[in-house]
C-alpha cells in the first residue's frame, strides 16, 4: 500500500519553527562552533551600533550557571509599536527573521549582519532569553522561552539613571538543541573578542567569566586598531622596517584600513582579510585589490631606483608579499558576501577603491621612506632568485600530476575509490606503523602513505630545500597539491580528509608539529577549510579476564581502574608506538571511522596560530624559551594524550 502525498503533507516552517527545525542553516552546526556563534550574533548587534558611533563600551560575562549575558550603551533596541506587526520593534526583532535596522531606513551605514537574522537566531535556540532596553528614560524587561514571548513587555521608568541608553542580552542555550555541549569555552571566545576590539579601535570589550571561584576578567581596547594587531602578530618577528605601514580612507561610503609590516625571519605571508568586521578566510574584492596594488607599486618603485634593469621581468606578487603580515578591514554598506557561509567579500567596487586608496599612500610613503622601500625590494629579488632555483624541483612536482596515477609515490598505498569526498589519507610515522595500518585499513576509501623520520621544518626553510625534499614532495603529489603560493583548488585534492596519525610519544608529537607546520605554512586553506584531521591512538590497553578496555589518556586510565572492583587483578599495556598494535587493534580503535575518536584541526585565532607557529617553529630561541617556561607548569599531566 502507498501512502497518499497531498498538499497536506507540505511543512511549512515560519520563523522560529524553522530556526529549532533546521538549526544548521542558521548557525551552521549545532556542535561547539555553533554554540559560540550564538554570542557572536549578540555581539555584532553591540558592535553595529559602535560602527554607527553609538556604542563605546561592551561587556560580555559568563555567568556562574554558564549563562551569557551582553550589554551595551548604544541607543537600546526600539521598543515603540511597529506598524507591521502590531507587537513591539524589540518583540519583532526577538521573533521574526529578517527584522532588524539593516535594509535600509537608516538604521544603520554599516552593519556586519547580512540577513538581520541574528538576534532572533539566538532567541529561538535558547532556552531562554531576557532582554532588558534602556531609553527614553525607562527600562523595558520581555522574558523569552525556546524563541516564544513570555507575556508582554514590561516598563518602568529609570530613576536611578534617566539618561541610561543601551541594551542587555541574557540568555541560556537550548540543551535539546546544542546536544554535544553547552558550556561555553573561553578562550574560543577570547580570541573573537580580541579580534573585534583590534578591527574597531577605540571600543571597550570587557570579557568576565564567573564560572571559577576568582571571576577571570580581560579588557580589550586598542586605539591603534589593526596597527596593534599587526604589531601582535609580528611582535615574536624580526621586522624589515620598525613603522608599520597604515592606510586609512573612506571613497564612495566605502571605509579601508590597512596596516602593513614585511619581516626578515619569514618566508611565507600572512594576509588577514575582514569586511563589516567578518573573517573573510575565502579571500574576495579587497585582498585583491590589495595585492594588485602592492605588486605594481613595489614594481614601480624597484624601476625608479634601478633595482630592476629594463630587460628584467616584473616581480610576482608572491616575492614582494615574502615576510608580508598584514590585515585589511573594509566597510561597505551594502556587502555582497559570496557563499552561505559569508567569508568571501564579492563586491567588485571594492577592489577598485582599495587600490586607489593604498595606492596614494603607498607612493607617498615610499618617496620618503626611500630605505624601507629598498630594503622591501631586495627581500623581494632574494625571494625570487629562491623561486627560480626551486623552478625545476617545482617543475618536478607539477609534472607528478594528480591525473598520472602512475607517477604517484611508490610508498604510497592508495584506496581504490577516486571520490575524493569519501577517501582519507593517513599519514603514518615509519614502515612498522605503516605495515599495520595498511593491514588494518579499508581498502576501499583508506590510503596509507608511510613518512620516514622527520620532515623538514618548513617554517624556516626555503623554497628551494622544500620541493628537494623526498617525504614532502611525496606528500604534495600524493595529496594533488599545487605549488605554494597558488590559489588553493580543492577539486585536485585527492582526498578530503588528511588524517596525521603518529606515535602517542614525544617523537610523535613533533612529528605532527612539523607536518601542521607544513600544512599551516604551505597551504593554509587545508587546514581553514577542515581538510586536517589528528588521529587519537589509545595509550593503553587495560586487560582483566575476557574483557579489556582501550584508554586514550592517562586520566581514562586511571578513571577506569577506578571502576574495576576493588583487589581486580589486571594487566596494563602501553602502546609506546603504533607499529606495536596488531592491524585489527589498530583498525578497531583508531581507524574504524564507526568506533574511532579523531580531532578536527581548526583555527579560531588565525593571529594567534601564525605567533605560536612562529614562536614554537621559528628560527629565534629566547621566545621558544619564555614560552615554554612560561606554559610549562600549567601543564596538567593527567589530560596529557601525547
Amino acid at each position: 500500500m502507498t501512502s497518499s502525498y497531498g498538499a497536506d503533507q507540505i511543512q511549512v516552517l515560519e520563523g522560529i519553527e524553522a530556526v529549532r527545525k533546521r538549526p544548521g542553516m542558521y548557525i551552521g552546526s549545532t556542535g561547539p562552533r555553533g554554540l559560540h556563534h550564538l554570542v557572536y550574533e549578540v555581539v555584532d548587534n553591540s558592535i553595529d551600533e559602535a560602527l554607527a558611533g553609538h556604542c563605546t563600551y561592551i561587556e560580555i560575562e559568563i555567568t556562574s550557571e554558564g549563562e551569557i549575558k551582553v550589554t551595551d550603551d548604544g541607543r537600546g533596541i526600539p521598543t515603540g509599536i511597529h506598524p507591521k506587526t502590531g507587537k513591539s520593534a524589540l518583540e519583532t526583532v526577538m521573533t521574526i527573521l529578517h527584522a532588524g535596522g539593516k535594509f535600509g531606513g537608516g538604521g544603520y551605514k554599516v552593519s556586519g549582519g547580512l540577513h538581520g537574522v541574528g538576534v532572533s537566531v539566538v532567541n529561538a535556540l535558547s532556552e531562554w532569553v531576557e532582554v532588558t532596553v534602556w531609553r527614553d528614560q525607562k527600562i523595558h524587561i520581555q522574558r523569552y522561552e525556546k524563541g516564544i514571548a513570555q507575556g508582554e513587555l514590561q516598563v518602568t521608568p529609570n530613576q536611578d539613571n534617566p539618561k541610561q541608553t543601551g541594551t542587555s542580552v541574557h540568555f541560556f542555550p537550548d540543551a535539546t538543541i546544542f546536544t554535544d555541549t553547552i558550556e561555553f569555552e573561553y578562550n574560543v571566545l577570547a580570541g573573537r573578542l580580541k579580534e573585534l576590539a583590534y578591527l574597531n579601535a577605540g571600543v571597550k570589550i570587557t570579557f568576565t567569566d564567573n564560572r571559577e571561584d576568582e571571576p577571570h576578567q580581560e579588557i580589550y581596547l586598542y586605539e591603534g586598531g589593526i596597527k596593534e594587531y599587526v604589531a601582535y602578530m609580528t611582535r615574536e618577528k624580526q621586522a624589515l622596517h620598525e613603522d608599520i605601514l597604515f592606510v586609512t580612507g573612506e571613497k564612495n561610503g566605502v571605509t579601508v584600513e590597512v596596516a602593513l609590516q614585511w619581516c626578515i625571519d619569514a618566508f611565507s605571508d600572512n594576509l588577514l582579510g575582514f569586511a563589516n568586521n567578518i573573517r573573510t578566510i575565502d579571500g574576495g574584492t579587497h585582498l585583491e585589490g590589495l595585492k594588485t596594488v602592492l605588486t605594481r607599486t613595489m614594481n614601480n618603485f624597484a624601476r625608479k631606483r634601478n633595482k630592476l634593469k629594463d630587460t628584467d621581468k616584473n616581480l610576482g606578487g608572491e616575492n614582494i608579499r615574502e615576510g608580508l603580515t598584514a590585515v585589511i578591514s573594509v566597510k561597505v554598506p551594502e556587502p555582497e558576501f559570496e557563499g552561505q557561509t559569508k567569508t568571501k567579500l564579492g563586491n567588485t567596487e571594492v577592489r577598485g577603491i582599495v587600490d586607489s586608496l593604498v595606492g596614494e599612500v603607498l607612493n607617498e610613503y615610499l618617496e620618503f621612506n626611500l630605505n624601507v622601500g629598498d630594503s622591501i625590494i631586495e627581500k623581494a629579488i632574494q625571494s625570487f632568485k629562491a623561486a627560480e632555483a626551486a623552478r625545476h624541483a617545482r617543475e618536478l612536482v607539477r609534472r607528478k600530476s594528480v591525473l598520472e596515477s602512475t607517477t604517484l609515490p611508490g610508498k604510497l598505498a592508495d584506496c581504490s575509490s577516486r571520490d575524493p569526498s569519501e577517501s582519507e589519507i593517513y599519514l603514518v610515522e615509519g614502515d612498522s606503523a605503516g605495515g599495520s595500518a595498511k593491514q588494518g585499513r579499508d581498502r576501499h576509501t583508506q590510503a596509507i602513505l608511510p613518512l620516514r623520520g622527520k620532515i623538514l621544518n618548513i617554517e624556516k626553510t626555503d623554497d628551494a630545500k622544500i620541493y628537494k625534499n623526498n617525504e614532502i614532495q611525496s606528500m604534495i603529489t600524493a595529496l594533488g597539491l599545487g605549488i605554494k603560493g597558488e590559489d588553493f583548488d580543492p577539486s585536485n585534492l585527492r582526498y578530503h580528509r588528511i588524517v596525521i596519525m603518529t606515535d602517542a610519544d614525544v617523537d610523535g608529537a613533533h612529528i605532527r608539529t612539523l607536518l601542521l607546520t607544513f600544512f599551516y605554512r604551505y597551504q593554509r586553506d587545508l587546514v581553514e577549510q577542515g581538510y586536517i584531521y589528528i588521529a587519537c591512538p589509545p595509550l593503553y590497553k587495560l586487560e582483566r579476564g575476557r574483557n579489556h578496555y582501550y584508554c586514550y589518556s592517562e586520566r581514562d586510565l586511571q578513571q577506569k581502574i577506578a571502576e574495576l572492583p576493588a583487589n581486580a587483578n589486571y594487566n596494563i599495556q602501553r602502546f609506546k608506538g603504533l607499529g606495536e598494535m596488531m592491524p585489527q587493534q589498530l583498525w578497531d580503535t583508531t581507524m574504524n571511522p564507526e568506533t574511532r575518536m579523531m580531532k578536527q584541526v581548526e583555527i579560531e585565532s588565525a593571529a594567534e596560530a601564525d605567533r605560536i607557529f612562529t614562536v614554537l617553529m621559528g628560527d629565534r630561541v629566547a621566545p621558544r624559551r619564555e614560552f615554554i617556561e612560561t606554559n610549562a607548569p600549567k601543564l596538567n599531566l593527567m589530560d596529557l594524550d601525547i
